[in-house]
């Protein structure tokens, strides 16, 4: 199976079990900016112990690895699980929608686009810079994580609520990663 057709599979799938999501990640940031190739599909998704149960229905051996285990864990946990497709190998983590207010701005400012023919809820563009920065700021900048921030920035410039933006990155701690972003887009 194709990246593309797992997404659309992730998707139909969590919208036939009531399941509300976004996707982030590699994903949103080649929506709104410069695609790249990735193996991972990163959604945020708002689950309980009975939305679980339904996935575990869908993404069953021998197509798919999705252990029943670390699902309940991570919901329980609100951490993050993995679904992986076994023939192509590629993977969608499923991160459980926490109480933190980044998470829960980013996920009541989510949108509505269009991948491949079908339509996806995914983050903002303003929300995919701010979560590259914050992952960035975790592994120590990464240069791929700050990549990804930069060509969204830079494609949706003049586009972005830079309120938003500036009291996240204040609020994030983010002002360096957010200072090097700027100084180094190409906006004109």
């Amino acid at each position: 199976m194709s990246q593309p057709e797992l997404v659309k599979r992730v998707v139909h799938a969590l919208d036939d079990a009531g399941i509300d999501y976004m996707v982030t990640g590699s994903i949103a940031s080649s929506l709104h900016g410069q695609p790249r190739s990735t193996h991972d599909i990163d959604l945020v998704v708002a689950i309980d112990l009975e939305a679980a149960k339904k996935l575990l229905e869908v993404f069953r051996p021998p197509d798919y690895h999705l252990d029943p285990e670390a699902v309940t864990d991570a919901v329980a946990r609100k951490g993050m699980f993995n679904l992986i497709d076994l023939e192509s190998g590629d993977k969608a983590d499923f991160w459980v929608l926490t109480e933190s207010p980044f998470d829960k701005s980013r996920f009541a400012r989510k949108q509505e686009v269009v991948f491949d023919g079908t339509r996806l809820k995914v983050s903002t563009p303003e929300d995919t810079i701010l979560a590259k920065l914050w992952w960035a700021s975790q592994v120590g900048g990464s240069e791929k994580q700050l990549g990804d921030a930069l060509r969204v920035y830079e494609l949706q410039y003049e586009r972005l609520d830079r309120d938003y933006l500036i009291g996240w990155v204040k609020q994030l701690k983010l002002r360096s990663l957010w200072q090097r972003v700027e100084k180094e887009a190409e906006t004109a």
